[in-house]
């Protein structure tokens, strides 16, 4: 099991920001922590805390550098997934700004029509007596 990078020249920013990712999550984890451990009462309570964030920090740290950076079966995915993604081709971004508008119209027109077809039964079954008003 080594340590070293492997394949140090490919797949940078896959492996950058599956770290930062890795990242996120273990800072999201500690925050969680520090509050169930804020239950702890007197002094032991910053010490308890202290504690468990070096203990997460230095257990889940190295392991997502380990797939990150280390492993040969992630990085060889990572590296993979690089290679992929340079070969997508992406919209303009004029056609981009055309399918969001398209989007949102469609949204706000299936909007109106539920609301008004909702508001139709509604009234349609209060004045048969299915549905009570409302006191």
């Amino acid at each position: 099991m080594s340590w070293k990078l492997y394949k140090p020249g490919q797949g940078y920013w896959t492996r950058v920001l599956t770290g930062v990712g890795g990242g996120v999550l273990i800072a999201a984890g500690i925050v969680w922590l520090i509050e169930q451990l804020s239950v702890i009462q007197g002094d032991w309570r910053m010490i308890a805390q202290l504690i468990a964030v070096l203990i997460v920090a230095g257990v889940f740290g190295p392991l997502v550098y380990r797939a990150a950076a280390a492993s040969p079966r992630t990085g060889d995915f990572l590296i993979a997934t690089e290679g992929e993604m340079k070969k997508v081709n992406w919209p303009a971004r004029k056609e981009v700004t055309g399918s969001t508008w398209v989007v949102i119209w469609t949204v706000v027109l299936l909007t109106i029509l539920l609301y008004t077809s909702d508001f139709l039964f509604t009234v349609f079954f209060r004045s048969i007596g299915i549905l009570e008003t409302a006191a």
